[in-house]
């Protein structure tokens, strides 16, 4: 079966009060659309991406992607009027009836592998899956000029991916837009599909104000701190064993070649370290 992602950057950097687009604003030092896309390569399923930007947009785009020399496959399409007739553009694009089609913000670029595999998975098994996460705050709803509690427990917050099978995502898009579609899974919904939702994460969150960069390049520089450093474990651990085997296989040749290890292994960590710092920063990251 085949797995596509279309990732809609169709916003504006108006709440961001910015002039350019959120969706190209630097996160560590690299655009964050690139952060999004990234992602979804590195994530076991690897789906083909389609990338829907407003046309305007294309030209800057395509001169960052060469300014930071960004090569990962995509396909481009236009965008248009609203989010409905953006995702639908990217949909025309998909001939393919035996399909899985995720559709993800293009600012929320701290989704992980992990909820990107599961959402195929579960989409794959069950025909959708929808990313959320349950409320942590009390939630009151307003009603006739009189506010009510709700019950926080059935309430859950919806994140992307939303990820359906082909079928019935053209089906549901085939339908006129109408203003209560507010993501994708109000939009298949409508057809009397039943949704189904899966875990979400707290950090999976789209940037739309300022102070959402700082808190994403915080986040994100904690999951590359952690990366880091298990890398470096392994490598010591790496080292170390290679300096018991060294000296533990033949006391006599030991007593040689144990000094000798010891070079090796300090070298070993050295090199891993650097190999380690260098990736990071030719992905745009700050060691």
């Amino acid at each position: 079966m085949k797995h596509y992602a279309i990732i809609v950057a169709g916003g504006s950097g108006t709440r961001m009060r910015s002039a350019v687009p959120k969706q190209f604003l630097l996160l560590n030092g690299l655009p964050l659309l690139m952060h999004t896309i990234r992602v979804f390569q590195n994530s076991r399923t690897q789906p083909d991406i389609i990338l829907v930007l407003h046309p305007d947009s294309h030209e800057y785009w395509l001169s960052l992607c060469q300014e930071h020399q960004f090569t990962l496959p995509y396909q481009l399409v236009s965008g248009g009027e609203t989010r409905f007739h953006s995702v639908k553009n990217g949909i025309l694009t998909i001939e393919d009836e035996d399909a899985v089609i995720a559709i993800h913000d293009a600012v929320r670029p701290l989704v992980t592998p992990d909820i990107i595999d599961e959402s195929f998975d579960c989409a794959e098994q069950y025909g959708n899956a929808v990313v959320a996460i349950k409320s942590r705050d009390s939630v009151r709803q307003i009603k006739d000029n009189r506010s009510q509690s709700l019950n926080r427990d059935e309430i859950y917050l919806i994140q992307t991916p939303q990820t359906f099978k082909a079928d019935q995502l053209k089906k549901a898009y085939l339908q006129p837009y109408q203003e209560n579609f507010t993501d994708d899974a109000s939009v298949v919904e409508q057809t009397g599909v039943n949704i189904n939702l899966i875990g979400g994460s707290y950090q999976n969150i789209k940037i739309t104000y300022p102070e959402d960069i700082a808190i994403a390049e915080f986040l994100l520089s904690q999951k590359l701190r952690v990366i880091s450093l298990r890398c470096h474990w392994v490598i010591d651990h790496c080292c170390a064993s290679f300096r018991c085997a060294a000296i533990g296989h033949w006391s006599f040749a030991a007593r040689h070649f144990a000094a000798l290890a010891s070079v090796i292994g300090h070298l070993l960590r050295g090199i891993g370290s650097f190999v380690i710092d260098y990736g990071l920063s030719t992905m745009g990251y700050e060691p």
